[in-house]
C-alpha cells in the first residue's frame, strides 16, 4: 500500500512481535534517513497487532491483506499490486507462510478477488482498530481474558447511566 504495509507474522515467545517491530521499523527509518538526508518521525505511529484463530479467521486474514490494494481501487484485480504476497507467490516465490492451517489452496486466487463479506470486515477492521483478538466468539472472549484486551471488546467511550 503506498502508505502503510501489513505483516501476517506469528512470534515464538512473549515480545518477540514488539522487538522484531521495533528493529525492522528504526532500521527502515535509519535507512531512510542516511538516503534522503532527513530527520524527525518515518512513521505517524505505533504499529497494530491483535491475535488471530488458527482456523478459518486466519484464512480471512491474508486474503483480506491481499486484497487492499483491490478493495482501495489501486489496481483492477489483487494480483497485480505488485509489492504483495499474492504476486510472490504467483510468481513462483514459494510458499510465505509456513504453518498451519495452509493459507492457500487452488481456488486462493479467485477467493483473495471475491469482496469479503460484511461481517468478517466488519469484525476484522475491529479488531485491527482495537487490536481485538479475531476468532470465534468464545475463542475471543476468552483470549481476550487471557492476555489482558477484555477492554478492546467493550464500546469505545464512558458506560451510559442507568435510569434510577
Amino acid at each position: 500500500m503506498p502508505n502503510h504495509f501489513h505483516l501476517i507474522l506469528r512470534p515464538q515467545a512473549d515480545g518477540d512481535l514488539s522487538r522484531w517491530m521495533q528493529w525492522l521499523l528504526t532500521a527502515h527509518a535509519r535507512r531512510y534517513h542516511r538516503h534522503y538526508k532527513t530527520t524527525g518521525h518515518v512513521w505517524q505511529a505505533r504499529f497494530k497487532a491483535f491475535p488471530i484463530e488458527a482456523d478459518e479467521h486466519l484464512v480471512t486474514v491474508p486474503r483480506y491483506v491481499e486484497r487492499n490494494p483491490l478493495r482501495a481501487e489501486l489496481v483492477v484485480r489483487a494480483e497485480d499490486w505488485r509489492w504483495s504476497s499474492l504476486a510472490a507467490w504467483l510468481g513462483g516465490d514459494g510458499p510465505l507462510w509456513r504453518g498451519e492451517p495452509p493459507l492457500r489452496d487452488t481456488q486462493w486466487l479467485e477467493r483473495v478477488n471475491e469482496p469479503l463479506s460484511a461481517g468478517d470486515l466488519k469484525r476484522l477492521l475491529h479488531a485491527v482498530e482495537r487490536g481485538a483478538p479475531f476468532g470465534g466468539e468464545s475463542w475471543t472472549r476468552t483470549t481476550a481474558e487471557r492476555l489482558g484486551l477484555e477492554s478492546c471488546l467493550r464500546p469505545r467511550g464512558r458506560p451510559k447511566k442507568r435510569p434510577e
